[in-house]
């Protein structure tokens, strides 16, 4: 399984939460994250910021895409460095 470290994205959304006058919720934190984070890492993760100014290390799990996934990325890739690359070679002509 493959995790990801989320404790950077939660100190910052906690830090701009306190920057702005407001006390930290699951609720405000929650909202503002880009990455889904279950409530009792983000219960815990509140209550140690309030007891010490800290935020332990977070990780959650990531779906790993499949293979019609990654597929479908790379021919999207492909196809952008193809245009890329015919318009670099247009303006060396």
């Amino acid at each position: 399984m493959i995790t990801q470290d989320v404790s950077r994205e939660l100190e910052q959304v906690i830090t701009q939460l306190s920057k702005e006058g407001k006390e930290p919720t699951v609720a405000l934190v929650k909202a503002r994250l880009t990455s889904s984070v279950p409530m009792p890492a983000l219960i815990s993760t509140i209550k140690s910021w309030k007891n010490s100014q800290r935020v332990p290390k977070v990780e959650v799990a990531v779906k790993e895409p499949s293979q019609i996934d990654r597929i479908n990325e790379l021919e999207a890739q492909v196809k952008e460095l193809t245009q890329r690359l015919a318009a670099i070679e247009a303006k060396l002509q």
